[in-house]
């Protein structure tokens, strides 16, 4: 009798801690994906032609507080400050030095402007300045 209570008090256990993880993954969407840039705001230049050869991407990591990936040209890390929705990126820290267009600057523009997130109704992470939208992206691999 005592085996039976001690076997069912463990899967008791187990399921709780399953049941918890679960719920914690749902709140943290923004970490756990490589998000890839579908639109940024403000340039005059097709998107393909600012970013012919990659499409920017950024990881969060929420143990390091780092956020990395490549800027359309190069690859980037940098801290990241987050509080509710309210979101800042610190400077962008060693980057390798090659050349690929504008679309590099206009990308780290406009993480350095960013001061909030959202996750939309369909799964994309906004990233805006004020009001004003300044970023999306979508979880990499995501196609129309």
């Amino acid at each position: 009798m005592k085996k039976q209570l001690t076997i069912t008090a463990l899967l008791i256990v187990l399921l709780a801690i399953g049941c918890s993880t679960k719920k914690k993954m749902a709140k943290d969407p923004l970490f756990g994906h490589t998000w890839e840039l579908y639109y940024i705001s403000g340039p005059k230049i097709a998107f393909e032609a600012l970013y012919p050869k990659k499409i920017p991407q950024i990881t969060f990591d929420k143990k390091t507080g780092k956020v990395m990936g490549n800027n359309g040209c190069n690859g980037y890390s940098a801290d990241f400050t987050l509080e509710g929705d309210q979101l800042s990126f610190g400077e962008p820290g060693p980057t390798t030095m090659m050349y690929c267009g504008e679309g590099e600057q206009f990308f780290l523009r406009a993480m350095k402007d960013a001061n909030r997130y959202e996750i939309d109704q369909d799964g994309n992470l906004n990233l805006y300045k004020g009001d004003a939208i300044l970023m999306y992206f979508r979880k990499e691999g995501v196609q129309d």
